[in-house]
């Protein structure tokens, strides 16, 4: 081997594969943005992403021009529409079909590997990417599971699909024992992934292989911090049997891309100026930011009583609305009441698409924020000190409820499920007190703030867990060389 050859065989090469969900993708290129940034020594990083993915990349790209792409594409399945590479561009019904339809890059993935004069000692890979532990066991590599949901509901993840519960009433109650606090969950509260199994079923069998892949991988880095989740994160330690369980967030987006609309997750009907300037308008703390994700789009009887929520307060406020998709384009889905918006001009801004969440939720005038209860949400709003309205959707959101309303005590339930509609006389109540200025919620959510700073402070205890990360992922390459 010569000195040159030798040289780059001991750089740190890792294949980073996102999975194609705005909520899944973005705080793993920032995690990626932070590996690159703190790592001491040379580092190579390839992400794999398919062709409309790709512009998804730019803003790491920009700021790391090193970073190498692997552009593969996007595997052909019958229960997802040609052209679609992103689950916001599908209903909620389709999303069990992209965790198997992406474990056709397997064959591509590992011929590259094959191929490649240096290829990666370690994949790093989001949590509905299970099978590439299978693929790195195989290479004779490391793989982490990047986890972008919180350790409690990553806790309940792994109880579910490693013990299989079954129920045929929707209220019946699935308790977790093993899980510290002991939480439980009414059968239509888990995971529509989960309750979607059926078994022999090959797309359920492959979904729940991946999850069983993840509690055998090397390691997992849990976009969390340990004054949030420090019971479940060492519930993670326990159930895996070693301590490569590494808490490192809030994972922060790049230092110049708060905002962002356009490069992060698409297009916005509103400028970023126009909402900055706006809210400048308003009181400190005087405005109730609505938003439910990227995915979620509410029917027309929650739309009402929500709009009339919102006009029935008297709040300002700001509401972020996902349009229609797929199967919801029919009409029953995403319609304002006639006249709201005029109604409501002057203390009402509605954005229709991509909003700028994290430029918002920062913001002095804002100061709550009805939230759908993602994690994503729940760690900016966190980081930013605001308290939250709670109305769990689905997927992991009620068990990060469970944390934020009974354990934390930094929000405060207004409604709960897909198909609930709230009462807009209550709801009018509970967002004007969400504004008012004896908020207990405020005092707690602030304490959790600071925490969260000090976690990615130096010497914190997210930036040491990122950096034992790095340096280990150093120590594989070098002891494979």
């Amino acid at each position: 081997m010569t000195g040159t050859t030798a040289a780059a065989s001991r750089a740190t090469h890792i294949l980073v594969f996102p999975f194609p969900a705005q909520g899944h993708m973005l705080p793993l290129l920032d995690f990626i943005h932070q590996i690159v940034t703190q790592s001491q020594s040379p580092i190579t990083i390839t992400i794999l992403v398919t062709p409309k993915n790709l512009s998804l990349l730019n803003p790491l790209l920009s700021a790391h021009p090193s970073i190498q792409t692997l552009v593969l594409p996007f595997p052909s399945h019958p229960y997802i529409p040609d052209g679609v590479e992103n689950l916001k561009d599908m209903p909620p019904t389709s999303f069990r079909y992209m965790i198997p339809a992406l474990g056709g890059l397997r064959g591509p993935l590992g011929q590259w590997f094959g191929a490649h004069p240096s290829p990666p000692t370690a994949i790093v890979s989001d949590m509905f990417l299970g099978w590439t532990h299978r693929l790195a066991a195989e290479l004779g590599i490391r793989r982490v599971v990047f986890s972008p949901s919180g350790a409690l509901a990553l806790s309940v993840m792994h109880s579910l699909w490693r013990d299989l519960p079954r129920r045929q009433d929707p209220n019946d109650v699935v308790s977790f024992p093993e899980i510290p606090n002991s939480p439980k969950y009414p059968w239509w509260q888990l995971s529509p992934l989960y309750r979607s199994y059926m078994e022999g079923d090959p797309d359920s069998e492959f979904v729940r292989d991946g999850f069983v892949a993840n509690r055998a991988s090397w390691g997992l880095a849990v976009n969390s911090f340990g004054e949030l989740e420090g019971a479940y994160l060492e519930h993670l330690r326990r159930d895996s049997g070693h301590d490569r369980v590494w808490a490192v967030g809030p994972v922060p987006p790049l230092a110049d891309d708060l905002s962002g609309p356009t490069k992060r997750g698409g297009s916005s009907s509103v400028s970023v100026d126009h909402i900055s300037s706006w809210l400048d308008k308003c009181g400190d703390r005087k405005v109730v930011y609505v938003c439910f994700g990227s995915q979620a789009v509410l029917h027309n009887d929650q739309m009402e009583e929500l709009a009339k929520g919102l006009e029935k307060s008297g709040v300002h406020f700001v509401w972020s609305v996902k349009g229609p998709t797929g199967v919801d384009v029919e009409g029953d889905y995403g319609r304002f009441p006639l006249g709201f918006e005029d109604r409501v001009a002057g203390r009402g801004l509605v954005i229709r698409g991509w909003a700028p969440q994290v430029l918002i939720l920062n913001h002095r005038a804002v100061g709550a924020f009805l939230t759908h209860c993602g994690w994503n949400s729940v760690l900016e709003a966190v980081a930013a000190g605001v308290p939250m309205l709670a109305w769990p959707l689905g997927a992991d959101q009620f068990a990060n409820a469970t944390l934020l309303v009974d354990e934390l005590k930094v929000a405060t339930t207004v409604c709960e499920g897909k198909s609930a509609v709230p009462d807009s006389a209550k709801l009018a109540r509970v967002l004007a007190e969400s504004v008012g200025e004896n908020q207990v919620e405020r005092q707690r959510v602030a304490q959790l703030c600071h925490a969260a700073l000090e976690a990615t402070k130096e010497r914190g205890g997210s930036t040491k867990d990122l950096e034992s990360l790095i340096g280990l992922l150093a120590a594989l390459t070098v002891s494979n060389c």
